[in-house]
């Protein structure tokens, strides 16, 4: 037995309890005493030798199934159900789900080591949900009030902007202007991915002409594939319907594109596909730019990561969280294949159902 911290009250070592050896003992003995009665009367009655072997053997096996039954579903419900539940709720937590709660499997007074890690797992997530409120809140109410002082330096850079400077004083205008831009950004997306995470946005859902949203979407960066030299290329469907928030998914788009467009150097090629089937639309954007490490993809996903520094200047590092988040909303999926000086390919998977297969086929 042990004692949990300061509690009195002593914690059981064993989720077994001692009486349970008492239990197998005598259902042994009974079985044994059993297994010799029958043996007794059948020699008495002068039953055939051969039922004389045949009962026991079928006696013994049927005890043994019985017993392995009994004994099974005994570490199933002390050990098995317990810790199948705990591995559910560890997914959760760890897919940010921080409302889980395991209840404890015995009452107050008879608690065992497993029940003490359920209650240190449950004040576990509680800590994690509490920083995490913290955390979020702190971003929001940082990130509104930012912004206006943002907003008046960003307004005074641009009348600045068309005054007559000298050369020297344009380069210290535009350094305050794209920077207070780029914050401007940043913010902007933190506190969308503030509202995404907390659900404080709903995804307005209508079903629409995906083709004609990627097509808007690559002329949006017209301008910029053809600032940086790079050549683009497109293959879609006439016409293709999904369900989802196009607002939202719009985001997903451009930040895909403008990824591509920044990480290829001049010269390269960015792709836009679009194909599907009876099951599935697949929407991919590739490539030719500086490709990912394993290291590296396996990070992408997070807010603020920023695999090549040297492009870190362009962006905030949170556009990929921001549109995985999206897609999560929207129960569609990402994949991304890349190799280091070969080039990316983010898929974005989305399920097809038979309401856009009938509006896609009119």
């Amino acid at each position: 037995m042990s004692k949990r911290g300061g509690n009195p009250k002593a914690v059981r070592d064993s989720r077994f309890p001692p009486s349970i050896f008492v239990v197998y003992l005598v259902a042994i003995f009974l079985m044994v005493g059993i297994h010799t009665g029958l043996l007794v009367g059948m020699i008495k009655r002068d039953w055939p030798q051969t039922i004389q072997v045949a009962i026991p053997i079928l006696y013994w096996t049927a005890l043994a199934a019985g017993l392995t039954l009994y004994t099974r579903s005994r570490i199933r419900a002390n050990y098995e159900e317990p810790m199948h539940r705990l591995a559910e709720a560890a997914k959760k937590v760890a897919e940010g789900d921080f409302s889980v709660y395991i209840p404890p499997t015995n009452t107050s007074d008879k608690l065992d080591y497993l029940d003490v890690m359920l209650e240190d797992f449950n004040k576990m997530v509680g800590e994690l949900g509490s920083i995490e409120t913290l955390k979020t809140d702190f971003f929001s109410n940082v990130s509104h009030e930012i912004k206006t002082p943002l907003a008046a330096i960003q307004n005074n850079a641009e009348l600045l902007r068309r005054e007559e400077l000298t050369e020297k004083q344009e380069g210290y205008v535009e350094a305050i202007y794209w920077s207070s831009k780029r914050l401007s950004g940043l913010i902007t997306n933190l506190l969308k991915l503030n509202k995404l995470e907390k659900q404080t946005i709903l995804p307005e859902i209508k079903t629409y002409d995906l083709c004609a949203q990627l097509a808007e979407c690559a002329l949006l960066h017209e301008q910029a594939w053809e600032q940086n030299g790079l050549e683009f290329d497109a293959d879609m469907e006439d016409r293709i319907m999904i369900t989802a928030d196009p607002a939202l998914m719009e985001l997903v788009w451009n930040n895909l594109l403008s990824n591509a467009i920044k990480f290829t150097e001049p010269g390269g090629n960015i792709t836009l596909t679009e194909s599907s089937d009876e099951n599935e639309i697949r929407v991919s954007v590739r490539d030719t730019g500086l490709g990912m490490t394993e290291e590296t993809k396996k990070h992408i996903f997070e807010k603020f990561y920023q695999g090549d520094i040297s492009h870190a200047t362009a962006g905030n590092g949170l556009g990929l969280a921001l549109a995985l988040r999206i897609l999560q909303l929207n129960n569609f999926q990402i994949e991304v294949f890349s190799k280091p000086g070969k080039g990316s390919i983010f898929t974005v998977i989305i399920p097809k159902s038979k309401k856009e297969e009938s509006k896609s086929d009119e």
